[in-house]
């Protein structure tokens, strides 16, 4: 296994650039997410990576070797693609065998080479080797598809052919395993099967894992670390509880997660009781958070505001209560989302509904109840 280091590294195309200055240290055996919308630059990084694409500037290491100028075919990583990019021709045995197929080519002599050369055109023309033959049955008996070993991927279901994509990049033992959105064309209750599975194997296995996604509940419910890329930048990194509680910027608040994220003036800091006074649009809020600016923006997320109805007395010292209006109401089975309008200024609000809890109807107005220490400031 192996710890993968990118120093400095800045990616051009033309005059476009789309890495800048990239570092990043993934440790041996973690699952690492590179999270970020369409264009940031994620899946260019794992390209640079794998060596699909080579970096302008900067240094990748593998493990304690430099990578930049081996080939992709050598750097020792096992990638699945978006797309799975499996042979239609052939079966599920023969497309993970395909790879250590082309492992013993590299390794072989002219004469030994003719031979693989021979069991790739067609089985009639040469056996598989018993120790290629027990390894790739022995890793489709981890992902469950011994049973499928002579059927043809296009007779499999997505997910099947999720773990066969994940099978051939395994079998060869790879230090990284490198994952390009591959949950992105699955349905949302097999993306989630495939979470747990893609989890549970990269940990038996302890193997170092770099995971490309747009999705932030896929990478906030596998990685242990979660680097955030914006613009070919790497905007902030740390594990997903931190990424969630403390965004540095409204990107990060906006991004992971949803918040509602307010134009604010610092009015004041009460040094007796820790409390910074907060102006914003028709409202007034307070935080136990301080911030060295005039002008921030404060952070709430949804589900740390409380809905009461409008002649409910609040004796709290320690929540900020505002005046609302339920603009829409969204039954969500677990949850009910509100949007809310708060003098000019809109919210969204999530609580927890349970049987035979009312709804706040459309047009009703509430009291909307903040904790001082759930307002961040940015």
């Amino acid at each position: 296994m192996g710890s993968v280091i990118i120093e400095n590294m800045t990616k051009q195309f033309g005059d476009f650039t789309a890495l800048h200055n990239i570092n990043l240290e993934i440790q041996e055996g973690e699952f690492f997410a590179l999270l970020g919308p369409s264009g940031c630059g994620k899946t260019t990084t794992m390209r640079c990576i794998a060596g699909f694409e080579h970096p302008t500037s900067g240094k990748i290491k593998i493990g304690d070797k430099e990578v930049e100028k081996i080939p992709a075919n050598r750097r020792n990583c096992g990638m699945v693609f978006q797309s799975y990019a499996l042979f239609p021709h052939m079966n599920v045995f023969d497309n993970v065998a395909y790879s250590l197929n082309i492992k013993q080519l590299n390794a072989s002599n002219p004469v030994k080479q003719l031979g693989i050369y021979a069991r790739l055109l067609s089985k009639r023309l040469g056996r598989t080797p018993k120790d290629i033959q027990e390894k790739v049955m022995e890793i489709l008996k981890y992902v469950e598809l011994d049973q499928h070993a002579e059927r043809l991927t296009s007779e499999l279901s997505g997910g099947q052919q999720q773990r066969v994509a994940l099978a051939r990049a395994l079998v060869m033992e790879p230090a990284v395993l490198l994952m390009d959105e591959p949950l992105s064309n699955l349905d949302q209750k097999l993306r989630h099967s495939m979470r747990n599975t893609i989890r549970t194997i990269q940990q038996d296995l302890g193997i170092t894992t770099i995971f490309v996604t747009h999705d932030q509940e896929e990478a906030m419910s596998m990685a242990d670390r979660v680097a955030v890329m914006d613009k070919g930048n790497i905007v902030q990194i740390g594990t997903p509880t931190e990424l969630y509680s403390n965004p540095l910027t409204p990107f990060i608040a906006d991004f992971v997660g949803t918040s509602n994220i307010l134009d604010v003036e610092v009015v004041d800091h009460n040094q007796l009781n820790g409390l910074t006074t907060l102006k914003g649009d028709s409202f007034l809020l307070q935080s136990t958070n301080t911030i060295e600016k005039k002008q921030a923006k404060a952070v709430i997320r949804p589900e740390h505001i409380q809905v009461l109805p409008y002649d409910t007395a609040v004796n709290n010292e320690e929540v900020t209560v505002l005046e609302g209006i339920v603009v829409m109401s969204t039954y969500l089975g677990p949850t009910v989302r509100y949007d809310m309008k708060v003098g000019n200024q809109e919210m969204i609000v999530d609580t927890t509904y349970s049987s035979g809890t009312s709804i706040f109807e459309e047009g009703r107005k509430v009291k909307l109840s903040i904790e001082h220490g759930r307002v961040l400031l940015i």
